[in-house]
């Protein structure tokens, strides 16, 4: 007996056979398909066998793992924080509505990191820690490729200098001059000398073409240019404003705060600081109040601008 084919079912059906017939593809061999597929389940589609393998640690003190995980949790979000920035900034009608609800998944992703840093501060044994940290240089944290895009993608390449050489830089200037004169190049580099540590240099060895690519692309479309594109009603949008403001205070203040108190648990002895595995000088280039690390200069008053990074 056949079966009768409910008006949904046809409509469905029909759907898909618009669908492939557009891609010159023939429905009968999709449906067959089916036939031979397995059903879905959660471990297959998560991965969850292959990422419960990602941590390899050097060493066999127990909160090693910790650290590995922790690190991995962060690049994962990382690459959350970048699909959604992709999505605002090459949206083609972009609305007030889109961006504000994106900065505000963003915003969330970083209210995320921002407290996990209780893991790390209180979630390891620092006598553990200190144990282990030594056979993980010379790479650091600070070799994360992905939370650099997050920068580039999110404000215009001046605001990402090194403030002693922002006067001296600007659009007419090279990329590859640009990157030599960023911020975080003073965690790595000499300014004296300009020798770079093996940090540096091994991180630009595998990444620098990669950068400059990339800010070559988010040049004109960045967070801050895609803003300053909309219309003055729109950038005067009160819920877009203090989504931006929200997004740019958590990321280059609360959660560099709690990054850098983190580090400061760990790596100061009540006198002098210990150097960071990478051999960076942590405290010049983490602390807001050195760098002014600002994404959206419009959103904020010149008393908050003048003022950042001083009251934490």
């Amino acid at each position: 007996m056949t079966k009768k084919i409910e008006p949904d079912i046809e409509k469905i059906i029909n759907a898909l056979d618009d669908k492939y017939g557009k891609i010159d593809q023939d429905l009968d061999d999709h449906l067959e398909g089916l036939l031979q597929s397995k059903p879905i389940t959660y471990w297959d589609y998560i991965h969850t066998d292959a990422l419960l393998n990602l941590q390899l640690p050097r060493t066999n003190v127990p909160d090693e793992n910790v650290f590995i995980m922790y690190h991995q949790v962060n690049e994962l979000l990382f690459k959350m924080v970048l699909w959604e920035i992709e999505q605002v900034c090459h949206h083609p009608n972009l609305t007030v509505d889109f961006f504000s609800s994106r900065l505000g998944r963003i915003s969330r992703y970083f209210d995320m990191l921002t407290s996990s840093f209780a893991i790390m501060q209180y979630g390891m044994d620092i006598e553990q820690y200190m144990k282990f940290r030594k056979t993980l240089t010379p790479a650091s944290g600070f070799q994360s490729a992905q939370y650099r895009k997050i920068e580039f993608a999110s404000t215009d390449l001046i605001n990402l200098i090194d403030a002693r050489f922002r006067e001296s830089i600007d659009r007419n200037t090279p990329y590859e001059h640009a990157l030599e004169h960023l911020y975080w190049q003073a965690a790595g580099k000499d300014y004296n000398t300009g020798k770079k540590s093996y940090l540096l240099s091994a991180f630009e060895e595998k990444y620098k073409n990669e950068f400059i690519a990339f800010t070559q692309e988010y040049n004109t479309i960045n967070l801050y240019a895609t803003f300053k594109r909309l219309p003055e009603e729109a950038q005067q949008n009160p819920i877009l404003r203090e989504a931006m403001r929200h997004y740019d205070y958590t990321v280059n203040v609360t959660w560099v705060m709690s990054h850098y108190k983190a580090a400061y648990h760990y790596l100061n002895n009540g006198e002098t600081p210990v150097e960071a595995t990478g051999g960076s000088e942590w405290v010049k280039y983490m602390h807001p109040k050195y760098q002014r690390r600002i994404f959206f200069p419009d959103v904020w008053t010149q008393e908050e601008l003048d003022t950042w990074g001083h009251n934490v």
